[in-house]
């Protein structure tokens, strides 16, 4: 596959100024030391989900740390409180003389889009998304459908009440891919199964669905979860970084069997709190992508901004083991699983979503 034309960015999505960090708003930046053998500078700048959000934030925090260490530098990062925060934190940090700045998700696209063009010098890695063309910008993008469609069929082989549920943070594209490859996994469940395992929460025809608003609001996590647990859904998927706690709280306060997926992250290694509801993790390597890029800027003369694209073919998504599950899931479901990876690698097995960035 060639990598298409940039997306165009969402609408509505207004350029902040480039403006001095403001008392009261983000925190300062914080540095990171290693035995120094390098002066590039590795930085990040999180989203209001936070860098503890033990999912999409903290994996770009981790790449950017691994890479600090492996080249022997420090590293900076800044945490923004609100959306008053990114143009503002972004040009805090330039000013920290930062070498490339990551950029997680795509609330950052028009702030990390005029600092790049106010400051060429200054290298970017923006993080799902790819339609800032500019040569010192590196986008770095998921084909999360792909590994969605196994997550999907392993909640639809699961479920023992034929009904799974999905949910988003916000409406992004890089929140709706997830949920069509989910929705095309159980569909292929189906077709394979002669089964009639149910959707909720999202239709791939229309694709209208369920959206908390945001990737904060803990409180409403919990009640559309539960909304989804009285519709019978025994394995519940939602695309919202942090917000699965919302979801755990609701499966855990109705004493209820439900199982969740988990995305981004393996969230049964990076929340072993919640550890004992999780059936598997549908992986973005955004720590991994991080780390790769990172390295290569600091070790290359000349910045590469070549999009990359994380696939099933190069490991830049996957699935997570089904860890406390594995006694409890159908005994041939892991071959299932790695013939369906084989077809989507091979391209026998079409996956496809409007959200992709890879056609």
């Amino acid at each position: 596959m060639s990598i298409t034309s940039k997306r165009v960015v969402l609408g509505g999505l207004a350029v902040a100024s480039a403006v001095a960090l403001l008392a009261g708003c983000a925190s300062a930046p914080k540095s990171g030391t290693t035995t120094a053998k390098s002066s590039y500078l590795p930085c990040v700048i999180g989203d209001t989900g936070g860098f503890t959000d033990h999912s999409f934030n903290q994996l770009a925090l981790d790449g950017v740390v691994k890479a600090a260490n492996k080249i022997g530098s420090s590293y900076k990062k800044l945490q923004a409180k609100s959306a008053n925060d990114y143009a503002s934190g972004i040009t805090s940090l330039i000013g920290e003389k930062c070498n490339i700045i990551a950029a997680p998700g795509f609330n950052f696209i028009a702030s990390v889009k005029a600092a790049a063009t106010a400051n060429p010098k200054t290298n970017f890695a923006m993080i799902d998304d790819n339609s800032i063309n500019l040569p010192n910008v590196k986008d770095i993008v998921f084909e999360t459908d792909e590994a969605a469609f196994l997550g999907g069929y392993a909640a639809a082989s699961y479920s023992k009440s034929g009904v799974v549920a999905t949910w988003g943070g916000a409406e992004y594209p890089s929140v709706t891919i997830y949920m069509d490859g989910i929705a095309d996994g159980i569909k292929y469940y189906n077709q394979q199964k002669g089964k009639n395992v149910k959707l909720l929460g999202w239709d791939v025809a229309t694709q209208k669905g369920t959206f908390i608003g945001n990737f904060t609001d803990q409180n409403q996590a919990k009640t559309v979860t539960q909304n989804f647990l009285d519709q019978k859904a025994d394995v519940v998927i939602p695309v919202a970084g942090s917000l699965y706690q919302g979801a755990a709280a609701a499966i855990t306060g109705s004493n209820s069997s439900a199982v969740l997926e988990g995305v981004d992250a393996d969230l049964y290694n990076t929340d072993p709190t919640y550890k004992s509801l999780f059936l598997l993790s549908i992986l973005k390597k955004v720590d991994q992508a991080s780390t790769d890029v990172v390295e290569a800027a600091a070790s290359s003369k000349t910045f590469d901004n070549t999009t990359y694209v994380g696939t099933l073919k190069n490991g830049g998504v996957g699935i997570s083991d089904f860890h406390d599950y594995a006694s409890k899931v159908d005994p041939g479901l892991a071959g299932e699983l790695a013939t369906i990876k084989a077809g989507i690698i091979d391209g026998s097995i079409k996956v496809e979503s409007p959200a992709t960035f890879n056609k």
